[in-house]
């Protein structure tokens, strides 16, 4: 008889995926974390109605986590936060890569040339996941501080990377993605999303045209590791105003550039590729009013 094949890593006489998932103070704590996370700032009774608990137990939860110094609050407003102590725990992630540490010298650089925000982001989950950002000094801007997410479908490093993906994974991703849509730009279908990739596969660089946030546009490539694997994006984000179509081909060349360049810091088997020609393929637009632009909180 055949021995069931245990995980290395468990013990041998670990609990099933059930009862592992059973252990509900851990989940509520974990649960807390990512509440706070996504808000900047919360109070006891908004996380107690946000999670569906009594705010007893809420607070029995924030004050063990507090006392670890994973979150803390502010007595005058009485709203919680995420703490140092959490922000330490989730960079020991980063730490397991290079491409953080590889890519900033060329982000700063990058945002130098344009004047815009420039990102990293990595694929999770079939979500960007955003690692690193170097801000713009402009008033109005975009902003991914790390840990937001995004689809993959409306995102420039979404795009990105699903331009450089095998065919075999990308077709997995096309039947399953949902793709929800954000604004009245959002890729809506899978048809649409090869067009896409068509077009970002051609000019060397992916374009969201306000299709996550109106108002806003992005500009991304994938970057390459050096078993020649797409391991992350880089971009360039900014309100429309600053970045009509024009802007958005130089810009675009700069990211491809940039991409090329952090690939190779990772060891990248195949040359950098030259910038795209910048009048060749201009990022199709119908011409319309600028909307009012405001900052968003995710991208």
């Amino acid at each position: 008889m055949q021995q069931p094949v245990r995980r290395r890593g468990r013990p041998r006489n670990s609990p099933s995926d059930a009862q592992a998932t059973g252990i509900q103070s851990l989940n509520r704590a974990l649960d807390v974390l990512e509440a706070l996370a996504r808000h900047e700032g919360i109070t006891l009774t908004e996380l107690a109605a946000h999670l569906d608990e009594s705010p007893s137990t809420m607070y029995r939860v924030l004050a063990t986590l507090e006392q670890r110094r994973y979150v803390e609050s502010n007595p005058d407003k009485q709203e919680w936060f995420i703490a140092a102590e959490a922000f330490r725990l989730g960079s020991a992630f980063l730490r397991r890569t290079n491409i953080v540490e590889r890519s900033r010298p060329v982000m700063r650089d990058l945002m130098a040339r344009t004047g815009e925000t420039s990102n990293l982001g990595i694929e999770r989950d079939g979500d960007v996941l955003f690692v690193s950002q170097v801000e713009t000094h402009e008033t109005i801007r975009a902003f991914f501080p790390p840990g937001t997410r995004s689809p993959l479908h409306a995102s420039g490093i979404g795009k990105a990377l699903l331009g450089a993906f095998a065919e075999e994974r990308l077709a997995g991703f096309l039947r399953t993605a949902s793709f929800t849509r954000f604004t009245d730009r959002t890729v809506a279908d899978a048809g649409q999303m090869q067009a896409d990739i068509a077009r970002t596969r051609s000019r060397g660089y992916a374009f969201d045209d306000e299709e996550r946030t109106v108002g806003m546009r992005c500009v991304a490539a994938a970057i390459i590791n050096g078993h020649g694997e797409a391991v992350a994006g880089i971009s360039v984000s900014g309100p429309t105003i600053r970045m009509p179509d024009q802007r958005v081909r130089e810009i675009g060349g700069l990211v491809a550039m940039a991409a090329a360049e952090v690939s190779r810091l990772l060891g990248a088997p195949t040359p950098a590729p030259a910038a795209p020609a910048p009048a060749t393929d201009a990022p199709a637009v119908t011409p319309a009013v600028t909307p009012a632009v405001t900052p968003p909180v995710q991208g």
